[in-house]
């Protein structure tokens, strides 16, 4: 069985919940709970689905321009990954061979080589891209 998208019902729903290009955080959170209650709903119609589509779509809009990412350097993903398990630059000797090598990595005074991120990439259970220019 094919469903079809019925524009009456569609029209109905932008008319009720009125979507538009968010522009404050306040907006953006009620678009991200309108987003929430479609996304959970058992039997989503077509048209429902667009919209939930449509509110995304706005959403990322938005938290792309309010908050933008900077892009991730192999020492900022080193560094990341070892806060987010709470590891010690000493964690990391047996990885990368010395403490010496590790204070320098962990210092931005080394970058890391091939090998290091291939070492880092099997501790860290990622791919060793993550820490490559």
């Amino acid at each position: 069985m094919t469903l079809t998208f019925n524009s009456d019902n569609y029209a109905s729903l932008l008319v009720k919940y009125q979507p538009k290009v968010i522009k404050t955080e306040e907006e953006n959170q009620q678009a991200i709970a309108l987003a929430e209650e479609l996304s959970h709903q058992v039997n989503r119609t077509v048209e429902e689905s667009a919209l939930l589509e449509l509110l995304i779509t706005l959403i990322e809009k938005y938290e792309d321009e309010q908050y933008p990412m900077q892009e991730a350097t192999p020492h900022s993903m080193l560094l990341h990954l070892m806060e987010a398990r709470s590891l010690e630059a000493a964690d990391l000797v047996a990885i990368l061979g010395s403490r010496e090598v590790v204070s320098q990595v962990m210092n931005g005074k080394q970058e890391i080589t091939q090998n290091m991120a291939k070492a880092l990439g099997q501790f860290f259970h990622v791919d060793a891209s993550l820490f490559e220019n």
